[in-house]
């Protein structure tokens, strides 16, 4: 029950986390508007193109500004998240993702209050977003640590694959909830996630338990097994041995108790002696090419669907008038969406990312090669972002089917290495048996992914002037080097594979 409940209550945790994330994206394509789809300006006094944009959004550089805000919160939560580890080692893992998520529910709520308080300077949404990147970063590494306390390795990638859809159900609802006041009054679609996330900020402080220890229960076996039993079985110990908590019988609670004193005793890990854990680097490095992808996605999606569709609309209206073909006229209408219309479309990326995120983690359960699972998922994603930037928008099941694939290839990576990667590592045998090492190593992966994170909607705001095209191409070698990066990893996957069929058929692996 204690497993099931830190699970759900995770779980709904990151949700609101995601969901209060997801409002800038919808809202942008509201700050500039084409005006000229809204009838006459009836603003004598201003520019007849930009008469309903937002200040200051409603220049040439509004992309530019757009990229810039992004920026603000992506930056701050790359740097913030290298020191949310340290402290979520440190401090009641309870009190510190509850207090974030009250804090991060106040500064979406503030955003979203500009829009009330007629605020038109460009400072204080800026700081707004790097306030709030900074509290956001004591979701991702509580989350993991509370998890990974209460789940041993052996099906942790389908569990957490599962459970990591909250990234993509955050994002589906924070795009529906804010796509429901959007074009009416866009502050709302800020005010309302924030309180969502506050409210479950509150319940979280009541009801979340961070160890097993805490209510009576055994650890799974990845906190005393690791160099002090058998190092060697300890991958296969957790599957046999982490069933249900209460069966084993209380003896097994302290047999589990005298192997935990020497783990309670160590200090947390240290940065440094985090990155010393094999493959903590290489997926670091990874992680920031793949959520480079992924986040640029989240901020600009619904953009450039708005955009394409109404380059496309434009194109087919002309050819229309030039007496091609009837049905091209009918095309340019189902091409043309507005800004509610863009962010519900873009919601199906992420339902794409929930079946990549579970997709990945049965497949790296099954065959025990997590590397190889990101890799491979990576190399088909490349193709499939070609074709979604060319054949995508040529019409609405295109598009649908499109969208799906990509986000269960660009975001199945993504997820594992957030989840059951980050678990397995802050969990490694070479730290016999130190329990003090999820949240940073977690920390550590994650916020050289924000690395990437900021950076993706960056360049795109940067790229996207001189054509999405090359947007795409970013796209597109970002997953490749994240690809390249984890050779090592895969190639020494694929040995060991070698060496464990060779033993069970009598060869030797060369």
């Amino acid at each position: 029950r204690y497993r099931g409940l830190t699970l759900v209550l995770t779980f709904l945790c990151y949700t609101s986390y995601h969901l209060s994330r997801k409002p800038i994206s919808i809202v942008k394509s509201q700050l500039h508007p084409n005006c000229s789809a809204l009838g006459p300006n009836p603003h004598n006094d201003s520019n007849s193109s930009t008469w309903c944009s937002w200040a200051p959004f409603d220049g040439d550089n509004y992309k530019e500004l757009f990229g810039a805000l992004d920026n603000a919160f992506l930056v701050a939560y790359a740097i913030g998240m290298f020191i949310s580890g340290i402290f979520g080692e440190r401090l009641p893992l309870r009190y510190y993702l509850s207090g974030g998520m009250v804090l991060s529910g106040l500064f979406t709520a503030l955003f979203g209050l500009g829009y009330f308080w007629d605020i038109h300077v460009l400072w204080y949404f800026i700081i707004m977003q790097v306030f709030n990147g900074l509290v956001q970063t004591t979701g991702w590494p509580s989350v993991v640590a509370c998890v990974g306390n209460w789940f041993g390795k052996g099906k942790r990638g389908l569990i957490m694959g599962i459970w990591n859809s909250h990234t993509s159900v955050g994002n589906i609802l924070g795009s529906l909830i804010a796509g429901v006041w959007v074009s009416s009054a866009w502050g709302l679609s800020f005010i309302v996630p924030g309180i969502i996330i506050a409210v479950m900020g509150i319940i979280c402080f009541f009801f979340l338990v961070e160890y097993p220890e805490d209510v009576g229960c055994s650890p799974p076996m990845h906190h005393d097994a690791g160099g002090v039993t058998s190092k060697e079985k300890d991958p296969e110990a957790v599957t046999s041995n982490e069933g249900p908590l209460g069966i084993s019988g209380q003896s097994n609670v302290d047999h589990s108790n005298s192997p935990k004193e020497p783990t309670e005793e160590p200090e947390a890990i240290s940065f440094l002696g985090a990155l010393r854990i094999p493959g903590v680097v290489e997926f670091s490095l990874c992680l920031l090419f793949a959520k480079l992808v992924s986040y640029t996605f989240l901020y600009w999606l619904p953009l450039y669907i708005v955009n394409v569709g109404e380059f496309l609309g434009r194109v087919r209206r002309e050819r229309a008038w030039q007496g091609e073909h009837l049905l091209t006229s009918l095309l340019s209408l189902a091409a043309h969406f507005g800004a509610k219309e863009a962010g519900d479309l873009s919601t199906l990326f992420d339902v794409g990312g929930i079946l990549g995120g579970i997709f990945a983690g049965l497949i790296s359960d099954y065959t025990g090669g997590r590397a190889t699972t990101c890799c491979v998922m990576l190399i088909v994603a490349a193709p499939m972002l070609f074709l979604y930037n060319h054949v995508g928008q040529n019409g609405i099941s295109t598009s649908i089917a499109m969208l799906i694939v990509c986000g269960a290839l660009v975001n199945g990576p993504y997820a594992l290495i957030t989840t059951a990667v980050s678990a397995d590592l802050g969990t490694h045998e070479s730290l016999k048996g130190n329990a003090k090492a999820l949240a940073t190593v977690t920390a550590i992966i994650d916020g050289t992914g924000s690395v990437g994170a900021a950076l993706g909607p960056l360049l795109a705001g940067l790229i996207s002037p001189t054509g999405w095209n090359n947007v795409f191409y970013m796209l597109i070698a970002a997953d490749v080097l994240a690809c390249l990066l984890l050779a090592r990893v895969v190639v020494k996957e694929i040995r060991g594979w070698c060496g464990f069929m060779a033993r069970k058929r009598g060869y030797v692996c060369t």
